[in-house]
């Protein structure tokens, strides 16, 4: 919606109706744009987002400096853009759809379009699935507008959002980027015209090299917006039979297919990444692995992991992991638990002792320690770092790049780092015995060491670590705790909804948290009673999930459990032992949490439940 300062009345009005997305012409009785205009200042003052009086003061200012009122209420008078775009779309009735740079914009939809005129105009079409379409407008009660896109898009049954001026300008601005002579859509056309110009192509050997113009450009467009995307990882898969190569992207822990590439460049695509990597394009029968560092725009740099491997028809998949330099958070940003936190914070102050994060791969341990530094990392401490590879940087650690081919491995770099006078120790992870003793062992001289595992739960990691040859005695002495963490799909924030369960989802989480301590929440089943869920919005592709929220467990030695821990005890005597002195394990950390309105019980029990 954009707003008008000095608009006649007689405006339009009208709603989309059937399958052909039609409207109706504005009668006498039509509601005009200032009358709209109204409506949505009303609920703003009404839900006390704006003054009365500074509705009037705004509605003059704009008239003044003749500047649109929507700048106004957000420059001038700091109205929040969700507020105004939520009475927006409380009028319009269809969701509102802030701009987010994630947003994918089909490239086929704007290709009969100028976008100088949309930019005029205030609309673009976003995405289509078949037959159903979503547009996204500043106004969708716009007659104008509304056989506009009828006459462009014949025969569809059209789904509007409303945004505001400027989130649709920013929307349009992304969709030329998109639509650049560089962009991934340009370059496919380019390849595609080129299969049709020569039909005689073999798929299996390629009519075209990875040093081919179109290939590198190719490769780099897909990593840059992998980036763009937030994607974690880039899956490359290959198919036989002239069936389109596949790109995935894992964006918030689950993967979606992002495009198809023609059969006949697999084989250049996959040999332009691995000469990337500096890896060996003629050998295609044993996986490899290397890294790519790889520039975007405005100095950023990126470093991917590369992993490949064989598979049927005498192809082979890629895997790039994005490794992007970040800063780190502060523990306070990190959603522990209350219960969590100080005793996190305690810890970490310690002069010696070893802190283990665990977890799967993927699950945020690194940027867990990463916190837990940046808490401690002081003028009066010296912290050395080892890790593979170096993915968060920050002032006053001093940081090692591990090179196992050269000799330089973790225990290696452990070694020398205790040579060079440290008050903290932070290796990237304990692989062997002999990184896991040398660590033990630094951590009883003086030294607080900080250090990964992959292992399911925190007391699983004790059982771990002792089936690996480590003394029991030492760990028990050294273990300052250890924190097992995994990190959970949240309900997307812009469509967040409250609703009542049924009896039997009440019971699953009393079964799920253990009914034994259930009671200590104090929460019984009733009609009143909620939980929450995501409806499914654009912001979140409608999916109803947007980020991600950690889940934490949290082992602290006691002296029954070191004692535990010295007799080798079994992994369920300590866990029964931890539970009654008041650790939450991971479940019913994300039970709390999706009592909160986080995430949801079924996303908690596909990340924490065995």
């Amino acid at each position: 919606m954009t707003f008008e300062a000095s608009i006649p009345s007689g405006g339009m009005s009208g709603k989309t109706e059937g399958g052909e997305g039609s409207f109706k012409k504005g009668t006498q009785g039509a509601k005009s744009i200032r009358t709209i205009e109204q409506n949505v200042l009303d609920a703003l003052v009404y839900r006390g987002v704006i003054s009365q009086a500074d509705v009037r003061a705004a509605v003059e200012d704009s008239k003044v400096c003749g500047l649109d009122l929507e700048s106004v209420l957000l420059d001038r008078y700091h109205v929040p853009k969700q507020a105004l775009g939520s009475a927006l779309s409380d009028f319009y009735q269809c969701p509102y759809l802030p701009y987010d740079e994630r947003t994918v914009i089909d490239a086929d939809l704007m290709k009969t379009l100028n976008i100088d005129y949309l930019k005029k105009n205030l609309w673009l079409p976003i995405a289509r699935r078949g037959s159903l379409m979503d547009v996204l407008t500043s106004d969708p009660h716009d007659l104008d507008k509304g056989w506009d896109v009828r006459r462009t898009f014949p025969g569809v049954t059209v789904r509007y959002a409303v945004g505001l001026r400027r989130d649709i300008e920013q929307f349009l601005h992304l969709a030329r980027g998109q639509g650049a002579s560089g962009s991934i859509g340009a370059i496919l056309g380019q390849l595609i015209n080129e299969i049709h110009l020569e039909p005689a192509i073999d798929p299996a050997t390629g009519g075209i090299d990875e040093n081919d113009s179109a290939i590198v450009r190719l490769a780099n467009q897909v990593i840059a917006e992998a980036d763009r995307l937030g994607a974690s990882d880039i899956h490359i898969e290959p198919y036989e039979d002239r069936k389109d190569m596949a790109v995935r992207l894992r964006i918030d822990g689950t993967c979606f297919t992002y495009m198809g590439i023609p059969a006949a460049y697999r084989r250049a695509v996959v040999s332009r990444i691995k000469v990337m990597a500096n890896l060996d394009i003629a050998e295609r029968r044993k996986p490899q692995d290397g890294k790519i560092r790889y520039r975007l725009g405005k100095g950023r740099e990126i470093e991917l992991r590369v992993a490949t491997l064989p598979t049927a028809g005498q192809d082979e998949d890629v895997v790039l992991r994005l490794l992007t330099t970040k800063q780190p958070m502060p523990l306070d940003s990190m959603e522990f638990a209350p219960a969590i936190l100080p005793a996190i914070r305690t810890i970490a102050e310690k002069p010696y002792g070893i802190i283990l994060c665990v977890g799967p791969t993927g699950s945020g341990k690194t940027t867990t320690l990463h916190a837990i530094l940046k808490h401690i990392n002081t003028d009066e401490r010296k912290i050395w770092t080892a890790e593979d590879p170096i993915e968060i940087t920050q002032d006053g650690l001093r940081q090692v790049q591990i090179h196992p081919k050269i000799g330089l491995t973790f225990a290696t770099a452990m070694r020398a780092f205790l040579r060079a006078d440290p008050d903290v120790v932070m290796i990237g992870e304990m692989r062997d015995k002999e990184t896991a003793d040398i660590a033990i062992e630094a951590s009883l001289t003086g030294h607080l060491v900080l250090s990964t595992l992959h292992t399911n739960s925190a007391v699983e990691t004790v059982t771990r670590l002792l089936d690996l040859g480590c003394d029991s005695f030492n760990f028990a002495d050294a273990m300052l705790g250890v924190l097992a963490q995994r990190l959970c799909k949240k309900i997307c924030t812009q469509c967040k909804e409250i609703y009542h369960p049924t009896r039997r989802e009440y019971d699953e989480l009393v079964q799920g948290y253990g009914a034994q301590d259930w009671p200590r929440l104090g929460i019984e089943y009733s009609t009143e009673w909620g939980l929450y869920r995501g409806r499914g919005c654009e912001a979140c592709n409608r999916t109803g999930f947007k980020g991600r929220v950690p889940l934490h467990e949290l082992l602290l030695p006691s002296e029954e459990i070191k004692q535990l821990i010295q007799t080798r005890s079994r992994t369920a005597e300590i866990l029964t032992r931890a539970m009654k002195e008041g650790m939450a394990t991971l479940i019913q950390d994300g039970i709390q949490k999706a009592l909160q309105g986080l995430t949801t019980y079924r996303q908690v029990r596909a990340v924490a439940m065995k």
